[in-house]
């Protein structure tokens, strides 16, 4: 028999919601860290109580552990889409092309590196948390990547004996660069259009050169 809406909402705190919770607490540990992120601003900030948040979440590694999660679930099939497209892709270089444009929107946006910021702050303290995330959240996508990359050679478009290892070359060879600088240069400004499109085309110019089909005999 399945729950009452009113029984299943039973003991959840009646401020945020919990989807809202999370995005709340969230934000405060991108904003202060771990150890300056307390459970009672977080509370404050969703309207609830700090019993109702500790009804949730018996902690605040609890509450840590949940954030994470949630933030990968949400960016569980990001690439599938978009690794598809390129799967179906006429020209390989305009499908790598519009994926490389794809992958920096996505690794170069401001949440993505600030969770990815707050995640190895904090790998000693969670290393089952910071695994979790680079096996769901970055080797998945890599071997979604791979799988489209393994059609685009059955089509006779590429010549690779490795796909798992081509994609994450082609990931690094287009996001690479500005993540390194966004991520470790305090301060620096977002690469623009130009910038990028330019950082894109060569990563796929030099991939090709490595993977692309007449590549076989220099190999």
């Amino acid at each position: 028999m399945s729950p009452s809406p009113t029984s299943a909402r039973r003991g959840r705190p009646r401020g945020s919601e919990l989807p809202e919770l999370l995005s709340i607490a969230r934000q405060a540990f991108i904003a202060n860290g771990y150890r300056g992120t307390t459970m009672d601003a977080v509370a404050g900030h969703a309207h609830i109580s700090k019993q109702s948040l500790y009804r949730e979440y018996p902690s605040k590694d609890a509450l840590y552990c949940a954030v994470v999660l949630d933030w990968v679930e949400h960016g569980y099939d990001a690439m599938r889409p978009h690794a598809t497209a390129l799967s179906e892709a006429h020209d390989a270089r305009e499908g790598l092309l519009v994926l490389a444009r794809v992958m920096q929107a996505g690794l170069l946006s401001p949440p993505v590196l600030q969770m990815r910021t707050l995640i190895a702050a904090e790998a000693q303290r969670f290393p089952e948390v910071a695994s979790d995330y680079v096996t769901r959240s970055w080797s998945r996508n890599i071997h979604v990547l791979a799988t489209a990359l393994d059609v685009l050679a059955a089509r006779g478009l590429l010549r690779i004996d490795d796909s798992d290892l081509a994609a994450e070359q082609l990931t690094w060879l287009v996001v690479a660069a500005p993540l390194n600088r966004l991520t470790l240069q305090a301060g620096a400004h977002p690469y623009s259009e130009d910038e990028l499109e330019a950082v894109a085309a060569q990563g796929v110019a030099t991939f090709l050169s490595r993977y692309g089909p007449g590549d076989m005999d220099r190999r």
